[in-house]
């Protein structure tokens, strides 16, 4: 993870609401602009198959995790790198079931009532376009604020962050890209605004931040940013 990470994340947090909440015809522009003349035909072919990959990429990834785990218990040969701790297993679990499960989809997606880019009158829809900030749209279920898959993408950086120093800052890249590839696909197939991915990459983000300070927090001595990789101190963990 970067250092510091949570004032940060928390400024972009801050930033983006602004911006939309005073310019929120903001995002009415860019799923326009995107979408063009003939519609949200984004959703068929190969990006369809690319979302797809990308969807089951966050399950997979915890799922492996969770074998290596297991294997590690019941003595299989296995590389140490490749042996995460328990502790390790729980901050992945949790992340991945407290942002993208309960924030998200729980608590989110079916109380916010934001109606998706595809269900306002902009947009050939019946539904008035709402601001992220507004809670009264016409949606009443698994409505656009936010990305549900966004969130589970951006939990990617979870596991990529614990990935050994020499090949980190590479993993966490490619979570990030994994995350941005995914958000634009959702606003291109008209599944959500700019500030539903935006905000819900940030959310999850910050969860993770503050779920690795908590869980695995360097013991004393140890320098700040070596944490606790895929590999156990103590193989009873």
């Amino acid at each position: 993870m970067l250092i510091r990470p949570i004032p940060l994340l928390l400024v972009l947090c801050a930033a983006t609401g602004l911006i939309f909440g005073l310019w929120p015809e903001l995002d009415l522009w860019l799923s326009g602009a995107i979408r063009g003349e003939g519609g949200f035909h984004f959703d068929s072919g190969p990006l369809k198959a690319v979302r797809a990959v990308l969807y089951y990429l966050p399950a997979t990834a915890m799922g492996l995790v969770t074998l290596g785990w297991l294997a590690a218990r019941f003595g299989l040969p296995l590389s140490k790198a490749l042996r995460p701790s328990g502790r390790s297993v729980l901050f992945l679990a949790f992340g991945l079931a407290l942002g993208p499960g309960l924030l998200v989809n729980v608590g989110l997606k079916d109380h916010w009532h934001r109606p998706r880019p595809v269900q306002v009158s902009e947009f050939g829809g019946s539904a008035e376009f709402r601001p992220w900030y507004r809670l009264d749209g016409a949606c009443q279920k698994n409505c656009s604020f936010v990305s549900g898959e966004v969130a589970a993408s951006a939990w990617l950086v979870a596991p990529a962050s614990l990935v050994p120093a020499p090949w980190r800052v590479q993993a966490v890249a490619a979570a990030l890209a994994v995350t941005a590839a995914t958000a634009v696909l959702r606003v291109a197939f008209g599944g959500h605004f700019s500030s539903d991915v935006i905000f819900a990459a940030l959310f999850t983000l910050l969860l993770v931040a503050g779920l690795r300070s908590l869980l695995l927090r360097p013991k004393e001595g140890e320098a700040e940013g070596s944490g606790e990789g895929l590999r156990p101190r103590d193989p009873h963990l």
